[in-house]
This record gives structure tokens, C-alpha cells and sequence, in this order.
């Protein structure tokens, strides 16, 4: 989908960005650009979309050099989502979404219809919202319309620059999630820049780690925590790899297959279920071991059950999730 071939850019101050950087982006994929301030990750997403050029190299989208397309068409063609958000504060959330597919020439029943939509898969009613202006809605909740409106004319590609680093911690990790199932849905291919690490391995089907200018690493974020190949990406991937580790894999990769738990009232065992049969503690199929090793020490079980539909499909036990992090 998209392909950068030995690109180069040098800035009109002589300022190297990036230097002879080559690699691929598979179409449905998300790949996370990432590195310190200064490194180049947001100069190679906007050679995507042109808003800048290489200076050497090319750019290759659909196979396509991005330099014998329009600009316009180009970037009509492409969602942008950006820190600062950039909604059009005099318009309200609903005009604000529509506001490329308008430029492509949709209808307005079409648009009302795609609005719509967008702004239920963001979790926002458009009863609710469709009206309202931004400065009436959350830090979070403007983040959604912008991404709703980057989404608005169903691109094929979405470049979403630092999307989520203004937002509060609690803010940023809810809309990841959200962002993870909503990428399920509609299979949008997406350059993701961030600065955090724990970010890019969370959101990335593979991530690039930039080094001033370098493309130091390109992998699967859990080849990158195994097999780093440089002391920079050791050092940029931080302590507790382990654990990071923990936050890659999912309760389902490692379940134990069953249709039966055993009722019991002996709260000795430490089972998951009360005398009726209802759960009190569980994990779901796509919960990472990270997050089920934190619901086994806040509830002091020893098994818990994998519960999808309202239905076991498994079970799992502590220690089976400590042996991985020590290293078993």
C-alpha cells in the first residue's frame, strides 16, 4: 500500500530530517512511527500526503509515485489526524465531519448517513453530538470527531500524528482501546506517530524506531522487545520488557480450552464463581496477560474463566502467566 524507497530529506537549511529510509506498510495494517523529539518520524508521514517532498527517493501509494498524483487528489484521498485536533470551531460536530466528504461531491443524504455512523462507531449519539459545537465537548471527545471526520470519506489510508498526546492518561488509554476495536472494523490502513514506546507497541502491527534521521529498527513489536538490534532500541524499549512483553500476548494464546467450571461456595479454593454459577472475576479472550496478571493479584485466584457472549470458553491459571514472566 505504501512504500518508501531510499528516501532522503534535506531541508532548505541544509537540515537533514531523514536519511535513506526504506521499508513497507501492508495495506490494513497500523504501523507506528516512533523516537525521540527531532528524530524525522513526522517528516516520513507527511511524505504520505505530501506535505513534504523528498528531497531524494520516492514515496510509493498503491504502487503509484506520490509525486505524479495531485496534491488535492491525494490528500482527499487520505485521513489526517493530528494532536491539536483541528476542528473548525464555528462549525458544528456534524458540519465538522462532513466536511471532506462535501468537497468530494456526496450527496446530502449520503452524508447525513456516513456522519451518522461515524459518530456511533466514536460512541458518540449523534442525537447528542451532531449539533453541538467543539468547544462544548472533552478534550476526548473532540479527539473522537477528528477522528471521525479523518474517517469521513472512507480513506484508504489515515495518518494520525501524536492523535492521543494531549489527552490525560485515563483519557488516552480509553481511546486507545476504543481506536484498537474501531481499526478492527474498518481495516484502514494507518501511520501512527507517537514518542512513547508503550504507545507504538500497544497500537502497532509493526513498528519503525527512528534514531536522528535513521531508521534504526523495523519489526513486530514482539520481535523488537526480544530481539532489539541496537543498545539505542534496548534503551529506547526501556525496563520491564517482561512485562511489555505480558502486554503482547493475549489470554486466548495460552488458555486452556473448557465448557465447564465447578460451582463451589469453599472460598478456600479460590475459584471464580459463587454457589449460583455467576462470575464474579473473568477474563475475556482478547484481555492481554498484563491485564490478567493485574485481575490475579487484585483478586487473589488462582484460575479464572475465559468468558466470551456471557459463555466459558476456558480457563486460565496464575501461575501458568508467572512462569512467562519469569522467563519460562
Amino acid at each position: 500500500m505504501i512504500k518508501f524507497d531510499n528516501v532522503t530529506k534535506i531541508y532548505a537549511d541544509s537540515t537533514v530530517a531523514i536519511r535513506d529510509i526504506s521499508f513497507e506498510v501492508a495495506e490494513g495494517t497500523t504501523t507506528v512511527l516512533v523516537g525521540p523529539s527531532g528524530c524525522g518520524k513526522t517528516t516520513t508521514m507527511k511524505l504520505v500526503n505530501r506535505l513534504e517532498d523528498p528531497t531524494e527517493g520516492a514515496v510509493y501509494y498503491d504502487g503509484t509515485n506520490t509525486q505524479e498524483i495531485g496534491v488535492t487528489e491525494l490528500r482527499r484521498d487520505i485521513g489526517y489526524v493530528i494532536q491539536e485536533i483541528g476542528l473548525f470551531n464555528h462549525m458544528t460536530v456534524g458540519e465538522n465531519v462532513a466536511t471532506v466528504p462535501k468537497l468530494k461531491g456526496w450527496d446530502d443524504g449520503q452524508i447525513d448517513d456516513r456522519v451518522d455512523k461515524l459518530l456511533e462507531l466514536m460512541a458518540l449519539s449523534p442525537e447528542e453530538y451532531r449539533d453541538q459545537y467543539p468547544r462544548e465537548l472533552s478534550g476526548g471527545q473532540r479527539q473522537r470527531v477528528g477522528v471521525a471526520r479523518a474517517l469521513a470519506a472512507d480513506p484508504d489510508v489515515l495518518l494520525m500524528d501524536e492523535p492521543f498526546g494531549a489527552l490525560d492518561p485515563i483519557t488516552r488509554a480509553d481511546l486507545q482501546d476504543e481506536f484498537l476495536e474501531i481499526q478492527a472494523e474498518i481495516n484502514t490502513t494507518i501511520l501512527f506517530v507517537t514518542h512513547s514506546i508503550d504507545e507504538a507497541l500497544k497500537m502497532g502491527d509493526k513498528i519503525v524506531i527512528f534514531d536522528v534521521g535513521e531508521l534504526v529498527q523495523y519489526d513486530t513489536p514482539r520481535n523488537i522487545l526480544e530481539n532489539p538490534n541496537s543498545e539505542f532500541v534496548r534503551d529506547f524499549v526501556g525496563e520491564d520488557i517482561t512485562l511489555k512483553k505480558l502486554s503482547l500476548i493475549n489470554v486466548d494464546e495460552i488458555m486452556r480450552p473448557t465448557n465447564v467450571i465447578e460451582d463451589t461456595t469453599d472460598q478456600d479454593s479460590k475459584t471464580a464463581v459463587t454457589n449460583g454459577g455467576e462470575v464474579m472475576h473473568h477474563l475475556a479472550p482478547g484481555d492481554s496477560l498484563k491485564s490478567a496478571l493485574s485481575t490475579f493479584v487484585e483478586s487473589d485466584i488462582q484460575s479464572l474463566p475465559v468468558v466470551e457472549d456471557e459463555e466459558t470458553i476456558g480457563v486460565i491459571d496464575r501461575d501458568e502467566i508467572y512462569e512467562i514472566y519469569n522467563g519460562g
